[in-house]
């Protein structure tokens, strides 16, 4: 498969604990990355103050310009890719996963924690940006 969809695999289970990046003891979705990113020997950016919602952080530290300053753009869905979800009625991201291929990807959900789920229909509509981590960091 791919690395980063493997360390993904690897956070499932994990509880949900906003703001939090630590695999076994909780993350939020944007925490899941941080984590992976971590893992796979990255060297992770900080991160602004942010709400569960995204709602209260200034335009310039939306997830959507957070991804473009410090990701790589993807053209299409594949292991191991960082996908940014509309939730809602909002037209920016508030929501992230990584893909696994076979039409799977993991998130970190309200609730629920760490999941596998699938990439259905209503998920790929929602699709606003698909990333990779920069290669070599």
């Amino acid at each position: 498969m791919n690395e980063i969809a493997d360390l993904a695999r690897g956070w499932i289970g994990t509880p949900y604990r906003h703001r939090a990046a630590t695999r076994r003891a909780g993350c939020d979705c944007l925490g899941l990355l941080v984590g992976v990113w971590r893992e796979a020997g990255g060297t992770v950016p900080d991160l602004p103050a942010y709400r569960a919602d995204w709602r209260d952080m200034s335009h310039a530290e939306e997830l959507q310009a957070l991804a473009a300053r410090w990701l790589v753009p993807a053209a299409e869905i594949a292991p191991g890719r960082i996908l940014l979800f509309r939730i809602g009625m909002s037209p920016l991201p508030r929501h992230c996963g990584i893909a696994l291929g076979g039409g799977r990807f993991v998130h970190a959900q309200e609730r629920l924690g760490v999941v596998e789920g699938n990439l259905t229909l209503g998920w790929l509509r929602r699709v606003s940006g698909i990333f990779g981590f920069p290669a070599g960091d």
